[in-house]
């Protein structure tokens, strides 16, 4: 008889008891019998299941961790390929005065082109100043 058939009939033990004649003629009698101290010991089952949900646990968080992984680098490639881009608008900017200067020599721009051209980036100066408020003009642009 096992420890679960004896959980699902308590009363299994004490028809065993008369039935095999130990409460009749014997040097003892039983008098009553208490299940309520039956150590079943440990649950195999639930211990296997604690353990599968730790290791899922675990390749979850592994699998997350690899996910920020690649978030970082993708964001750090990102920043790269900003500062690159970066970099050509400044290489690009460097080369208008040179550009400039020669479209004066060759006659393709006038002293009011100029001034117009001028005009144009001060207005657009004053525009990014008022849509960054809080920011001090007088510092340099990030």
């Amino acid at each position: 008889m096992s420890h679960k058939q004896v959980l699902e009939n308590p009363d299994s033990i004490s028809k065993l008891v008369l039935k095999k004649g130990l409460d009749s003629g014997t040097a003892f009698e039983i008098l009553s019998i208490d299940i309520a101290d039956i150590d079943i010991g440990r649950n195999i089952g639930a211990a296997l299941q604690i353990d599968q949900a730790q290791a899922d646990k675990n390749i979850a968080q592994a699998k997350a961790e690899e996910r920020r992984a690649m978030a970082i680098a993708l964001e750090q490639e990102m920043k790269a390929k900003a500062q690159e881009a970066r970099a050509k608008v400044i290489e690009a900017e460097a080369e208008l005065p040179r550009a400039m200067a020669e479209a004066f020599v060759r006659g393709n721009l006038g002293i009011m082109d100029y001034y117009r051209m001028k005009n144009i980036e001060a207005d657009t100066e004053m525009r990014e100043n008022i849509a960054r408020p809080g920011e001090n003009p007088t510092q340099p642009k990030k």
